[in-house]
């Protein structure tokens, strides 16, 4: 057992905030540490209880719930304040995938950090990673935007914003608005691979493949759409300029030179200036060194 994840056992040492990932569909995918600190804490903060409820009952885990819901977590997040600094460890829950990524949780973790509460996360499965490992588009750099807003105008300028971002976009939209988001993209973004992954991990899994325009007809096509879906969308190819292997070093022993920084610190510099991989830029690195 990791250190962190220890349960505090003495009522006068303040407990943990322990923020965990469940499924985004499949009940299996949990892992073995999120099962142990589920029955181990003392309460569990969930967005719906009666959701988690199910899922604890199918893994036999018994303990007791709280909901802590985007209507009520400034108002819970003091009481479970309280809880914590009397000893009491707790579990963050959301419905689906990792509290506070477009899901409750933000305002509680703030809490916690402010009152110097340990906050342990309990990494788990992602629909961000999920969709993207499999979608076929470059995943060596990304943009998670999640949710757009509901309003054409505040969404349109968003997409304007992004119109020249080099990297893989992705966004998370619900079924009825889906068709709205590409053809607004088609509008301002022109002709791009994209791929909407649907109910990831569920029994009815779907991937459509294809560009804006063929996604576009597709969901006409389909009429009402159903489920979680998560869209990932090409970057703009004319931001992805090819920089050479000696442009990436030149740019290592300035960035060196000049701050001072060491080679970690160099490579996220120029991997963020130049819009490439650190894996990339690392390799060069190595030759450097050599």
């Amino acid at each position: 057992m990791n250190q962190s994840d220890s349960i505090s056992t003495r009522k006068q040492s303040c407990g943990k905030l322990f923020v965990v990932a469940t499924p985004i569909g499949n009940m299996e995918d949990i892992t073995l540490r999120a099962l142990r600190v589920l029955g181990d804490v003392h309460l569990i903060a969930a967005e719906d209880t009666r959701h988690t409820g199910k899922f604890l009952k199918h893994h036999k885990i018994v303990s007791r719930l709280v909901s802590c819901h985007e209507h009520n977590e400034a108002q819970r997040s003091e009481e479970l304040i309280e809880k914590m600094k009397a000893g009491h460890d707790i579990a963050l829950v959301s419905n689906a995938g990792t509290p506070a990524v477009s899901d409750p949780g933000y305002r509680l973790i703030q809490k916690s950090i402010a009152e110097n509460i340990e906050i342990v996360p309990v990494p788990g499965v992602s629909s961000v990673i999920a969709a993207l490992c499999v979608s076929g588009l470059p995943s060596d750099a990304f943009v998670f935007i999640g949710f757009v807003s509901k309003k054409q105008g505040k969404r349109r300028k968003l997409l304007k914003d992004l119109e020249k971002e080099s990297r893989t976009l992705i966004f998370f939209e619900s079924p009825h608005r889906l068709l709205n988001l590409v053809e607004d993209l088609l509008l301002i973004m022109g002709e791009r691979r994209a791929v909407l992954a649907r109910e990831i991990t569920k029994l009815h899994e779907e991937f459509i493949r294809g560009n804006l325009s063929q996604l576009k007809s597709q969901l006409k096509l389909k009429g009402k759409i159903k489920g979680e879906c998560t869209l990932l969308v090409e970057g703009n190819p004319s931001q992805r300029e090819i920089v050479s292997e000696h442009e990436i070093q030149k740019a290592i022993m300035d960035v060196m030179d000049e701050s001072g920084e060491k080679l970690s610190g160099a490579v996220k510099i120029i991997a963020d200036q130049l819009s490439i991989s650190k894996k990339k830029v690392y390799e060069q690195a190595l030759k450097l060194k050599k």
